[in-house]
């Protein structure tokens, strides 16, 4: 589950947040006759087009492992726990429809007809995004139902979906999902601007301003970049506000995140360093940090994890690995920081990114980084909540499958991931060198209708 879930989670941020980048170039496009910003449009909803179809598939791997690996979450719990997913598939399937729509629809659709088809897709992904987190949130946090003999008797299906959590996850995950696929989709043109890579000039078949390959790369990376730059900040302010509403309301997890085995006041912040027999081995600590930053106040005091009863403590191993992973999510976010930061410094000194050799470089590699903080949140997230799958309600140990063949099982996941990977990845490839070798971007397919809409203006059939 472990493996899935971390494969799948690096293509929601692309479900999600790509279609958005996608719908900022299309409205250039079409507002300032932007040739570049429609090319970029048409290519992003075109990769958009190929993760979602890779994401339907690993999150269809994802749907079997809950009810083969989690017999004693579904069977007790699959009545609450099941609804968010109920209404996740009506968005999957509406965001199915609407990004053929669009896909389909270049130069068979209106210009803003079109635009819009591009928009349901946005908010759809956005939805479904949304559901999936309602169901996490709740194991943080469950509501909504009523127990009877151990069993679930009655559901509340809105308290079950906007329970406790759901408010600050969902803000949390959309702006980790805007900074993933803003810093990937930058890379891939900082490294395009680094090597001086030429785009072949297929504007010119459909516009009369001609196609400027400089200029491409360049607004290819400044929508993205821009977009991640914003959402840096916002999400540090709404992490640290999230911190504080862990303390209070989630204080096992936060003594994990805090590296803290007793309780007490003037609590040190702790930089690095592993849970070992019980005790703080290495790392660097701030005197009075972790109490000055959940309270304001030096005098703060923090529960640790000798609070907890001892058969429901999390082990030294998962305490750990919770607080290893929020360090590294927090550091790269302020290094993100400091990128965008860097940028406006340049911008604001008139200095032209396409010369300024080391900025690219760190920017080609922030991509990896942005994911790497998605990866190492959601590891706080799901390792931070054990041992239990439900809070204070279901342990870990009682819900998961106990018998069966499932190395197997986990040897044919692996197997279908690899040959989805590496098809995606081939696929990408092939549409990367079609584009750069002038390929038209507009493939017919056999049964296909021809051309634009009839009695369209040729300036703008071209455009679309």
């Amino acid at each position: 589950m472990a493996f899935t879930l971390g494969f799948h989670i690096i293509l929601v941020p692309f479900g999600v947040a790509l279609t958005t980048l996608m719908l900022v170039a299309h409205y250039r496009g079409l507002r300032k006759g932007d040739a570049e910003a429609m090319v970029l449009a048409q290519r992003w909803a075109k990769v958009s087009a190929v993760l979602f179809a890779v994401g339907a598939i690993t999150g269809t791997v994802l749907s079997f492992e809950l009810g083969i690996l989690w017999p004693g979450l579904m069977g007790r719990y699959g009545a609450a726990f099941g609804f968010p997913f109920a209404i996740e598939g009506l968005f999957f399937f509406t965001e199915a429809i609407f990004v053929s729509i669009y896909i389909y629809g270049w130069r068979r659709l209106r210009p803003w007809p079109h635009f819009w088809t591009g928009v349901v897709v946005s908010l759809s992904s956005i939805g479904g995004a949304a559901a999936v987190i309602a169901a996490n949130s709740w194991m943080n946090q469950p509501g909504g139902f009523t127990l009877v003999n151990g069993r679930v008797a009655d559901v509340s299906p809105g308290k079950v979906f906007f329970n406790g959590a759901f408010w600050y996850e969902l803000l949390h995950m959309l702006l980790a999902a805007y900074i993933v696929a803003g810093f990937v989709v930058a890379s891939v043109y900082a490294v395009g601007m680094l090597r001086r890579r030429t785009v072949p000039d297929e504007g010119r078949a459909t516009t009369s301003a001609g196609h400027d390959a400089a200029r491409y790369n360049r607004l290819g990376f400044l929508i993205a970049f821009a977009i991640a730059a914003v959402a840096v900040p916002c999400q540090i302010v709404v992490g640290d506000t999230i911190a504080r509403y862990v303390f209070d309301s989630e204080p096992a997890k936060f003594s994990a995140i805090e590296l803290l085995p007793t309780t007490g006041t003037h609590v040190p912040e702790t930089l690095g360093g592993i849970l070992l027999d019980g005790k703080v081995r290495g790392g660097l600590q701030i005197p009075d940090g972790a109490s000055l930053l959940a309270g304001f106040s030096v005098n703060t005091r923090i529960s640790g994890l000798e609070a907890i009863p001892a058969q429901h403590r999390p082990t030294d191993r998962e305490v750990s690995l919770v607080h290893l992973s929020f360090d590294v999510m927090v550091g790269l976010s302020f290094a993100l920081l400091a990128l965008g930061l860097w940028c406006a410094w340049l911008l604001w000194r008139r200095r032209v990114l396409e010369q300024q050799r080391w900025f690219l470089r760190a920017c080609a590699v922030s991509g990896v980084a942005a994911v790497v903080c998605l990866e190492t949140g959601w590891i706080v997230t799901e390792v931070g909540r054990q041992p239990w799958i439900v809070v204070g309600h279901l342990l870990t140990r009682d819900a998961v499958a106990t018998q069966g063949n499932l190395w197997a099982f986990f040897a044919a996941v692996l197997a279908i991931y690899l040959a989805v990977g590496l098809t995606a990845g081939a696929v990408l490839v092939s549409m990367k060198r079609r584009w750069q070798a002038g390929g038209d971007d507009s493939v017919v397919v056999p049964y296909g209708p021809r051309g634009g809409v009839a009695g369209a203006p040729p300036e703008e059939a071209g455009t679309r």
